[in-house]
């Protein structure tokens, strides 16, 4: 049965993406997004699940490319200044399709900024997603609820399209309680991982996960796929 319960933003955000199946978390605290890296912390390791917190935002969102291209349900959060230390690895996970979701409790800016909420990362998000014309998708959520909504959503929608998907929040949302009504635990979806990898095993050839393609024309066929699969979602 759905429970309702009492919920700060970060918190319901880290709850639905446990109860949506996510298989590793990788994240650097900065406020205000901490609780959410709090939160998983305290839930993961006791599902059997991974939760590392990294040594820098760089690194969160590398090991999130490792862990998508083998196949997982991966998850990272951040707050204005770590998600632009980001920008480099969200560019190679789209460029090489890999799903990912990410939250960004957005800070007020630009430089380091302040905690107070603001939309100062609009354009960063919906328009950007890393150097070379890519761009993954992103949602907006409006309240609480919404959070735990479009995270939940948010893993089936990254698989589908093979591409990271974005939660942009920003700090009165990550920080105010409100009642949330939480999703029933259920199993993910079977996602057929046939572009994964996984070791070398007799019945398939190897498969490999990049984003660098050297010929001009291999570039192009690459992104136009890219960009037909981003105006479909």
């Amino acid at each position: 049965m759905p429970e309702l319960t009492l919920m700060k933003g970060n918190e319901a955000i880290a709850e639905a993406a446990i109860r949506a199946g996510c298989d590793a978390y990788f994240g650097y605290p900065i406020t205000p997004q901490t609780e959410l890296l709090e939160y998983m912390s305290a839930h993961m390791p006791s599902l059997g699940r991974v939760f590392l917190q990294a040594e820098s935002e760089v690194a969160a969102i590398n090991m999130c490319y490792g862990a998508a291209a083998a196949g997982a349900r991966v998850m990272t959060s951040s707050s204005s200044p770590g998600i632009s230390l980001m920008q480099e690895g969200i560019s190679y996970m789209i460029g090489a399709e890999l799903p990912c979701v990410i939250v960004n409790v957005v800070r007020g800016g630009p430089g380091l900024g302040n905690i107070a909420p603001a939309q100062s990362d609009y354009f960063l998000t919906t328009r950007g997603g890393g150097h070379g014309d890519g761009a993954g998708l992103s949602f907006a959520p409006y309240n609480v609820q919404e959070m735990h909504d479009w995270t939940a959503r948010a893993f089936d929608i990254a698989f589908r399209y093979r591409t990271p998907v974005t939660i942009l929040a920003d700090a009165i949302l990550g920080q105010m309680q409100e009642p949330c009504l939480l999703t029933p635990w259920a199993e993910p979806p079977p996602v057929e991982c046939d572009w994964c990898v996984g070791g070398v095993r007799r019945e398939r050839p190897a498969r490999v996960v990049n984003s660098l393609y050297i010929n001009p024309d291999d570039l192009e066929a690459k992104n136009l796929t890219i960009f037909a699969r981003y105006q479909e979602a």
